[in-house]
């Protein structure tokens, strides 16, 4: 028996699925560990093995594979718990960081805050002004050696920052993206003198044109590879040692997997790495169900993400912004608000009843866990509305508390709004189901696309409880919990089915019509670099495929469109192909006659995202058939659930996952009690159980 594993460290929970080579999966779900995520990493693995009814060693001696998702790197950009880093930049430059372009006053702001002149502030530089220094050097726009570079300075710096405690130095200098040789020579002086020192250089990080954000995600990625490094050397190690056959895979914003090794050396691809692993599941799944629209839709224990699927493919986008800095790294997009399960409810200066951003997170947990938590939180909620079983949360592993929930409901929620403990419970949950749908729609609308033409899938241990109440908010055709039993771990499902991904780009602007020699030798390049990259990861392949994309504006303009390049041959006619795609998707986002192609078009950077497929991944397997639609023989207890405002609480069948099969329906009011989440069912619509164990509910 061959397996793979995919593992999802989320702020609360660490969800992890193990797939055999026959499609039979396996989820578990354990504790995150704060002060050390590896520990509950470990774990879950060992969970999945008490799940598969099999020893550990031998789960891991037959694992192709471990893909491993983690939110530590994204959590310590936004708290700013990193490692101090040096910067090293061309003289007379060294003040970019702080100037910031002058982006730094709107950068992640909505257009209100950014409006409010008088309150938005830039961010503090990302590296203080002791630690920058610059060197004497400089190459011109062409990439020619106009002044050489002084290595005196470069050592002087280098013994500097070392004196300091400095352990990583971030390297970026002017027009390194058209000839790196300045960069790679001052990474080889820094190993020369301390061969412990960690070093990144922008060329290899982030060759973009723009000075301000090749910086600052030059910068944040060396804030992030030691302590990344730090993390997984030990992890690979113990996973070794208990028998692992395969590698550790880290996942990556772009979607796609990195080997363990080289995760560091580019730390700040993987920042978005739980964040896509729901968005690749759900692609993978949907190729099977036949949908082309979709809506992903991930509520955890901390956070409410959203993402989607247009035409078969996830949307990406070539920039993410954190804590109003810029970081230039192909990502999925997804976006995210702290409206998890374990949002707390609290309220405002104004009396109005708000639900997160803060999270009780796993330690100490919403008021029912008994861990010693005092504040309200959507879990609590849910757990006095009727709708999530006090005995059998995780499955039963877990025993709930409702007079603790209701305690801190009273104390924080009712008794300030004179509510009872259920009337506040039913606030605090509308509140949820508003604010998830409010973010839902604006990602639909604002990328230009209808929601009734999506399909929502909804997972995560919190996902699938308040789903059916903000999909018919959105107004999306259907709603699917994917694969029942593993819901709950669903992105660490997309982890396991992910493939390995890495992306190679390069800024050489130039007017269009192109010179062909000119787009075919950079293409060229990015492709040969991108196939050395896979070859490094030590993973066999079934297949590998080369997407060339680019980025380009019109003229006058100061931000780019992503479109995609033609395969084979460049001539003429790619290049004309190319500008067509270009007009193409610019009006696809900003609407029918917004293109301005009379002005001309502008390349600024050519891209190739190179994907090895794994030999083996995980694919949903049919389940056994119902000889008929009945499902009652399912029903484990009948009790009262509050589901809708407007029903109010009214007697609920409770149905055992475990004993449903395909083909069978279930009339709402119904909850769906799955070992790791909680299904909802609205009274008036029913769900399906489909033949790949999806429960589909269908709103239009």
């Amino acid at each position: 028996m061959s397996y793979v594993i995919g593992i999802d460290v989320g702020g609360t929970f660490t969800d992890a699925v193990a797939a055999d080579q026959y499609g039979n999966i396996v989820g578990a779900k354990t504790a995150s560990t704060p002060e050390n995520y590896a520990h509950g990493v470990l774990n879950a693995v060992a969970a999945l093995a008490d799940e598969l009814g099999i020893a550990e060693r031998q789960l891991l001696e037959n694992t192709a594979y471990v893909a491993h998702g983690t939110t530590a790197s994204i959590n310590a950009l936004v708290t700013g718990n990193v490692d101090p880093v040096g910067f090293i930049t061309t003289k007379g430059h060294g003040d970019s960081i702080a100037i910031m372009n002058v982006e730094g006053r709107y950068l992640g702001l909505s257009a209100h805050e950014a409006q409010d002149i008088a309150f938005t502030r830039k961010p503090q530089p990302l590296v203080p002004k002791n630690h920058v220094f610059e060197v004497t050097e400089r190459i011109d726009q062409a990439g020619r050696i106009v002044v050489p570079l002084n290595e005196d300075e470069v050592r002087d710096a280098v013994h500097q920052l070392k004196a300091d405690g400095i352990g990583a130095i971030a390297v970026s200098l002017l027009w390194s993206f058209h000839n790196p040789i300045h960069e790679r020579r001052i990474r080889e002086i820094v190993r020369d003198i301390t061969p412990e020192m960690f070093v990144a250089i922008s060329s290899d990080i982030s060759p973009r044109i723009r000075e301000f954000p090749r910086n600052a995600t030059t910068i944040m990625s060396t804030q992030l590879g030691p302590a990344l490094r730090r993390y997984l050397e030990p992890l690979s190690a113990e996973l070794l040692e208990r028998g692992l056959a395969g590698p550790l895979l880290i996942m990556q914003s772009s979607g796609g997997t990195v080997s363990a090794t080289e995760a560091p050396e580019t730390a700040i691809t993987t920042i978005g790495s739980v964040l896509s692993g729901g968005v690749v599941g759900a692609s993978r799944l949907a190729q099977q169900l036949g949908h082309s629209n979709v809506v992903t839709a991930d509520v955890g224990g901390t956070t409410f993400l959203v993402g989607m699927i247009v035409d078969g493919d996830p949307i990406r986008s070539s920039t993410t912004i954190i804590n109003q800095h810029p970081i230039n790294v192909p990502t999925i997009k997804v976006d995210v608000i702290g409206s998890g399960g374990g949002a707390i409810a609290w309220i405002d200066a104004g009396g109005n009843l708000r639900v997160g951003p803060q999270s009780a997170a796993a330690v100490p947990g919403p008021a029912a866990y008994g861990a010693g938590g005092t504040e309200p939180t959507v879990t609590d909620a849910d757990l006095v509305l009727g709708i999530v079983n006090p005995d059998y949360f995780i499955g039963g592993r877990r025993k709930l508390h409702v007079d603790l929930a209701k305690k801190a409901l009273l104390e924080k929620i009712g008794h300030p709004l004179r509510l009872s403990a259920e009337q506040a419970a039913a606030a605090i949950y509308e509140v949820q189901n508003q604010q998830t749908a409010d973010l839902a729609r604006k990602v639909v609308i604002e990328t230009g696309h209808d929601p009734r033409e999506f399909v929502v899938y909804a997972f995560g241990g919190a996902g699938p409880i308040h789903a059916s109440a903000f999909t018919a908010e959105l107004g999306a055709k259907s709603l699917i919990v994917p694969l029942g039993a593993a819901a709950s771990g669903f992105s660490a499902f997309g982890l396991a089915a992910s493939d390995v991904m890495v992306t190679a780009e390069c800024s050489n602007p130039a007017p269009f019509p192109l010179d062909p020699v000119l787009v075919r030798d950079n293409y060229h390049r990015l492709e040969a670099q991108v196939s050395d990259a896979l070859q490094r990861q030590g993973v066999e392949y079934s297949s590998v495929q080369l997407v060339r994309s680019f980025d380009a504006r019109y003229t006058a303009q100061m931000f780019e469109v992503s479109a995609l390049a033609p395969d084979g041959m460049i001539d003429e006619a790619a290049v004309a192909l190319m500008a067509a795609n270009f007009d193409q998707r610019y009006t696809e986002i900003y609407g029918e006659g917004s293109a301005l192609t009379e002005v001309g078009i502008q390349m600024i950077t050519y891209r190739v995202r190179g994907t090895g497929q794994l030999s083996f991944r995980p694919r949903p397997v049919k389940h056994e058939a119902a000889s008929n639609p009945d499902a009652s023989n399912a029903i484990k207890e009948r009790r009262p659930v509050f589901l809708s405002v407007h029903r109010g609480f009214e007697e609920t069948a409770i149905y055992d996952y475990r004993l449903l099969r395909a083909g069978h329906v279930l009339p709402g009011p119904a909850v769906v009690e799955v070992p790791t989440t909680t299904v909802t069912i609205p009274g008036g619509h029913e769900a399906v159980v489909d033949t790949y164990g999806n429960i589909t509910i269908t709103f239009n």
